[in-house]
C-alpha cells in the first residue's frame, strides 16, 4: 500500500499463496500476494502487470536476481517527450552489468523488453522506463548540474564546448536542462556512437 500510496479502502488485496511454515525451519515459504489500486481498469493493469512479468522473465533467464517495482515517472516525463512514464526499477546488488558502458547495456534492455511487451498486449505500449538501482534518476541530476556548469564556463568564456558522447536521451537532458538559458545554445553533432552535445554561446 505504501508503494501505491493507497489506503486499505483504496486497494484489492488478492492470495497469490498463503506460504507454508515448513517443518523445523525447512521448506518455509513466503506467502505472496498481490496488491493493485481499485481505481485502476483492468486494461492498465493487465498492460502493467505484462510489462513486469516480462522484465522479470528477462532477468530470471539472465540468471539475475532482483526486484521489479513499478513507480510513477514524473520525474522521467521528458525522456520520451510523454508525461509520466511507467517507471520500473530493478533492485538488487551486483547489477551493474544490467547497465553497462554508458548506460548502453540499459537502454538495451528497456527497448527489448517494450518489444516483447507490445507484442503480448496486441496494443499501443504506454510510455515506459526502465531503471537499475535508480541509475538513471541519479544520472539526470548528475547531467543536469554538469550542463548548468558547462554553460555558465561557455557563457563566460565565449568559447563553446563539446561534452563527451552520450545516448540519445541524456542528449535530451542536457538539451532540456538548456532550452531557456539566456546566454547559451546546444546542438548534437557527430554520428552513431560518438554522438555528442556541443554546448554554444549565443553572443
Amino acid at each position: 500500500m505504501t508503494e501505491l500510496n493507497r489506503n486499505r479502502e483504496e486497494v484489492e488485496i488478492d492470495v497469490l499463496s498463503e506460504g507454508s511454515r515448513g517443518v523445523f525451519g525447512i521448506g518455509t515459504e513466503e506467502a505472496r500476494v498481490r496488491v493493485k489500486a481499485a481505481n485502476c481498469t483492468s486494461v492498465e493493469e493487465d498492460t502493467m502487470d505484462i510489462i513486469k512479468d516480462t522484465l522479470e522473465n528477462m532477468l530470471g533467464k539472465m540468471g539475475i536476481e532482483a526486484s521489479v517495482y513499478y513507480q510513477e515517472g514524473d520525474s522521467f516525463s521528458d525522456e520520451d517527450g510523454e508525461d509520466a512514464p511507467a517507471v520500473y526499477n530493478i533492485e538488487g546488488d551486483e547489477l551493474g552489468i544490467l547497465i553497462g558502458r554508458r548506460g548502453q547495456t540499459l537502454s538495451c534492455l528497456q527497448y527489448i523488453v517494450k518489444i516483447i511487451a507490445a507484442n503480448r498486449i496486441q496494443d499501443s505500449l504506454p510510455s515506459i522506463v526502465i531503471d537499475v538501482n535508480g541509475y538513471k534518476q541519479k544520472r539526470r541530476q548528475v547531467l543536469k548540474e554538469l550542463a548548468e556548469r558547462v554553460a555558465e564556463q561557455v557563457e563566460n568564456s565565449g568559447k563553446s564546448f563539446t561534452l563527451e558522447p552520450m545516448p540519445a536521451y541524456e542528449r535530451r537532458i542536457i538539451h532540456m536542462a538548456l532550452s531557456g538559458h539566456p546566454g547559451v545554445k546546444t546542438e548534437s553533432v557527430g554520428y552513431g556512437e560518438d554522438r555528442k552535445v556541443s554546448i554554444i554561446p549565443k553572443y
